[in-house]
């Protein structure tokens, strides 16, 4: 396996245009859509005009053809600067659309993919939510209540939905849903609904401790009807498809974690060059110096963790184990630095304009979504004793 650790032509620009776009769209308003739980509807349609939404989709349909890198760089960018703004980005890439072109029918694809993938459908904000996490569902995803009953040539879904990211702003939900329950894990399905027909409500928003800019709601069905066609692949592989596809989200999320540490960092330099304490910037302190060294230590081996994941998927290779490592270590080290960067902000850090203290909040949730820590650690342990 040959090792090249210098980004093309085409993932540098992509660097360069994720940068300008968090330091020119995002970071103005950061603070105050943070505290309006507001969601960046102007920043995700500025973001599907970049291409940005369907990044890793063909350009058959409507997507911009790049590879998982320029994916991670793009989100380890907007994440320093706006972490709900890129979860945003990160649902509609790795779950629905990937999921989407990996699994779905031509007519599925040229129905929901390509607006996925583009962002926009007749110039309004089309973008996806993947629903698999349940009240009595979390990180136990087998034990699915919600049902959907085989009636012929549709199927009638009930149940409920929890802790959706774009809950109320999707137009398109990938569902999964209990097609046999007598066969368990076995016996889920995922089904393509749209957020309009009904019998589909849209619940609470979550008042959540970070990435409050995003909308989290539970979404309740009530006898929607849902086509045949609408069914991803055969009955029963609804467990398989939402496992293969969290593989690939685990990624998108230590980019994330990933930006947030980077953010936290680069906000602590800074500041610690600017502070003055002691008769000299704290930057010449060696407490602080020690700090800002294991953060740039670890915020490294994260990164490379997270090249590791999306190189071994651009290449075909089984990426499981190494997206759950990237995604384990990069949240861990998101948790970890942003909290360090508080300490090195001092009381300036514990107040909102500053951003770390922003930073330090959102950076909790990598932890948990898409899979906990815990979570990953069962998958790690697996794979490892097998």
């Amino acid at each position: 396996m040959s090792m090249n650790f210098q980004l093309s032509e085409e993932q540098k620009m992509i660097v360069q245009a994720a940068r300008d776009f968090a330091r020119n769209q995002c970071m103005p308003g950061v603070i105050e859509r943070d505290e309006a739980q507001r969601f960046p509807r102007e920043q995700i349609s500025q973001l599907a005009d970049l291409g940005f939404m369907g990044l890793m989709v063909s350009p058959e349909y409507g997507g911009a053809g790049m590879d998982t890198i320029s994916y991670v760089l793009a989100m380890e960018e907007i994440s320093k600067v706006d972490a709900s703004v890129s979860v945003c980005m990160s649902v509609n890439n790795s779950l629905v659309c990937w999921g989407l072109e990996e699994y779905g029918t031509d007519e599925q694809k040229a129905r929901y993919l390509t607006p996925l993938a583009q962002g926009k459908k007749d110039g309004e904000l089309y973008i996806g939510a993947f629903l698999l996490s349940e009240p009595e569902a979390g990180s136990d995803a087998t034990s699915q209540r919600t049902i959907a009953e085989d009636k012929g040539d549709h199927y009638i879904l009930n149940g409920t939905k929890n802790w959706i990211t774009n809950g109320n702003s999707a137009s398109v939900y990938l569902v999964m849903a209990q097609t046999d329950p007598a066969k368990g894990p076995k016996g889920i399905s995922t089904f393509i609904v749209e957020k309009n027909w009904p019998g589909v409500t849209v619940g609470a928003k979550e008042n959540k401790m970070g990435i409050r800019a995003s909308d989290t709601h539970s979404i309740l069905f009530n006898d929607v009807r849902v086509p045949k066609e609408n069914r991803i692949g055969v009955e029963g592989f609804g467990f398989t498809f939402a496992m293969k596809t969290l593989a690939g989200g685990r990624i998108g999320i230590a980019a994330q974690a990933l930006g947030i540490a980077s953010g936290a960092y680069e906000l602590s330099v800074r500041y610690a060059k600017e502070r003055k304490a002691f008769g000299t910037a704290i930057a010449h302190h060696q407490a602080i110096q020690f700090k800002l060294a294991d953060m740039a230590t670890r915020i490294e081996a994260a990164r490379l963790l997270c090249f590791k994941a999306a190189w071994e998927k651009d290449n075909g290779q089984d990426y499981t184990l190494s997206s759950s490592m990237a995604k384990l270590y990069a949240s861990e080290v998101a948790m970890w630095a942003a909290t360090e960067a508080v300490q090195i902000h001092g009381g300036y850090g514990y107040v909102k304009e500053y951003h770390v203290e922003r930073l330090m909040r959102d950076a909790k949730i990598t932890q948990i979504y898409e899979g906990t820590s815990e979570v990953q650690r069962i998958v790690i342990g697996r794979h490892i004793t097998k």
